[in-house]
């Protein structure tokens, strides 16, 4: 199956970040929706995205990095778990870093 999860980031100020998570590949059409499960610091751990719009983008924000994980569930009935490095950094040049 050819679906990865990434996350794409943007430096705030005062050790903040914006982020996103979503998945990428030529699968994505398969999927009916993802629960991304963040660190229980998170006011709302867990969050549900049905919109496939943008590969089921998670916007957010945060300070730390923690491993990210997502439980794809498919339209076919069945699901998988994913799981990603958040990557936060800091670049002052562009303040800005995308993977």
């Amino acid at each position: 199956m050819d679906i990865k999860l990434h996350n794409s980031w943007n430096y705030k100020d005062q050790g903040r970040w914006d982020w996103s998570a979503y998945l990428i590949g030529s699968d994505l059409s398969k999927v009916d929706f993802v629960e991304y499960i963040l660190h229980p610091t998170f006011t709302k751990p867990l969050v549900i995205i049905k919109d496939p719009t943008n590969g089921f983008r998670l916007d957010t924000d945060g300070w730390g990095v923690f491993e990210l994980r997502a439980i794809v569930y498919f339209k076919d009935g069945t699901h998988r778990l994913f799981t990603h490095y958040l990557r936060l950094e800091y670049h002052p040049r562009s303040g800005r870093t995308d993977e």
